[in-house]
């Protein structure tokens, strides 16, 4: 009798041991495939359980605009992501774009949408850096992830000329990020 009682609290002890582990997603964690609950194979039509908790709100088509781009907010009020789905109008389609809204979503290398160049050049590798009118782009493939800033930050000819490529010395540590975005498409 105390060997099977023994077996049984032994069983009980590594199913809970095992439910323990069983990972949370972090709710406000990006990594290459993940933008806190959202993953690369969501489908629009799963948002409303996925965001059951917050507000969605669909960007429909009208006469400036033809997509369907649905921002997250949460029960603040406060905008966390915006959405762009691959298929426009379409509620099985997957998310294409995620731009970052909400300063609480990071990596685990801790970038925020409100972090600077520095914390990008610190602990990512650029793969490479796009020259457009008002914006540098820059591009982290590790994460899937590109990330404006104002050019307005920029030194050399080539904050007036999008010809001219911009290098990484020509932005400085403590230009801030204007927009980040996760691209899966």
């Amino acid at each position: 009798k105390s060997m099977k009682k023994l077996i049984t609290l032994f069983t009980l002890a590594l199913v809970i041991i095992s439910c323990n582990k069983e990972e949370k997603k972090d709710p406000f964690l990006i990594s290459k495939n993940q933008v806190g609950l959202l993953t690369k194979d969501i489908q629009v039509r799963d948002l409303d359980s996925i965001y059951a908790n917050d507000s969605l709100v669909t960007q429909g088509q009208n006469q400036f605009r033809s997509s369907n781009q649905i921002s997250v907010f949460d029960k603040k009020g406060n905008e966390l992501l915006l959405l762009t789905p691959v298929q426009q109008f379409d509620s099985t389609s997957t998310i294409g774009t995620i731009q970052v809204k909400d300063k609480r979503f990071k990596t685990e290398k801790g970038l925020t949408a409100k972090s600077t160049f520095k914390d990008i050049s610190t602990n990512y590798k650029i793969s490479r850096i796009e020259n457009t009118l008002s914006n540098v782009i820059i591009f982290l493939d590790e994460i899937n992830a590109y990330i404006a800033i104002d050019k307005k930050h920029i030194s050399g000819d080539a904050k007036y000329n999008t010809d001219i490529p911009v290098e990484p010395n020509q932005i400085p540590d403590d230009a801030e990020i204007k927009r980040f975005w996760i691209g899966w498409e």
